[in-house]
């Protein structure tokens, strides 16, 4: 398997448990009863809770692209050693924004997301280079 597909692999992995810190809290606080039932008027989750369902979703939203860009950088013989170079720092970025976020981090969750987003640019930038090239 390529770098590139390892990443992919482990960033899928990442966003798999990132939810269960906030599920986990929600139980907690709750109830299992009234958590799974969806009632009104669950009590508040702690703030950092929150924030890891924040991190939680905003690592879905960036695995679809990532994950699109890999495959197709896959597919079309793209991949190579700068893609596998920027999946491995998006992967890196995602991990570190997961928990910058969940610590409220001043600035911290915005560079390692600034990472990230150059990552998959670089990844697309091959992709059309190599595309251009052929």
């Amino acid at each position: 398997m390529t770098t590139d597909l390892q990443m992919l692999t482990w960033t899928a992995a990442l966003t798999a448990v990132l939810w269960l810190p906030y599920i986990g809290t929600r139980l907690a606080v709750s109830g299992i009863i009234p958590s799974l039932t969806y009632r009104d008027g669950l009590a508040p989750l702690p703030a950092w809770a929150q924030r890891a369902k924040g991190a939680h979703g905003n690592a879905v939203e960036n695995l679809v692209p990532f994950a699109a860009l890999v495959i197709v950088a896959h597919l079309t013989g793209t991949a190579s050693e700068a893609t596998a170079a920027e999946a491995t720092a998006f992967f890196w970025a995602r991990a570190a924004h997961a928990v910058l976020y969940v610590a409220n981090v001043p600035f911290g969750r915005t560079i390692a997301f600034a990472i990230g987003w150059v990552a998959m640019a670089g990844i697309f930038f091959q992709i059309v280079a190599g595309a251009a090239a052929s």
